[in-house]
């Protein structure tokens, strides 16, 4: 399995923007599809962004869409959550997770994830 990083987290006003990363400890990481969720405290973990390995496909959850965007440098073994016009809502700890292949929005299709990174939008 893939080791897995996030890192980029906080606290932002509600209309803010942040950037997650997602670093990866495989050379091979360009082989593997990577999924965002995040889980809200007494909440099950929700499916947000994915990004295919070839990054020629992209997947995001109705309440995210036009807001973030999910992209990725295989070179540097990263993929990036940029989120914009956060909302009080967005408020979660937000993981990485990384399969083979195909991109997928079931948690538990993906066999690697990293340790999460809190986001906090005050209302």
């Amino acid at each position: 399995q893939v080791q897995l990083v996030e890192s980029g987290g906080g606290s932002v006003q509600a209309g803010g923007s942040l950037t997650l990363s997602c670093t990866a400890s495989e050379q091979t990481f360009s082989n593997y599809a990577v999924g965002w969720f995040r889980q809200a405290p007494g909440k099950e973990r929700d499916f947000v962004a994915a990004i295919s390995w070839r990054i020629t496909t992209t997947d995001y959850s109705d309440s995210v869409k036009d807001r973030f965007t999910v992209s990725r440098d295989n070179a540097e073994n990263t993929v990036y959550l940029q989120m914009n016009n956060l909302k009080p809502e967005d408020t979660a700890v937000y993981y990485c997770a990384a399969r083979r292949l195909a991109l997928s929005r079931a948690p538990n299709s993906y066999p690697s994830w990293g340790q999460g990174t809190q986001v906090t939008v005050p209302s």
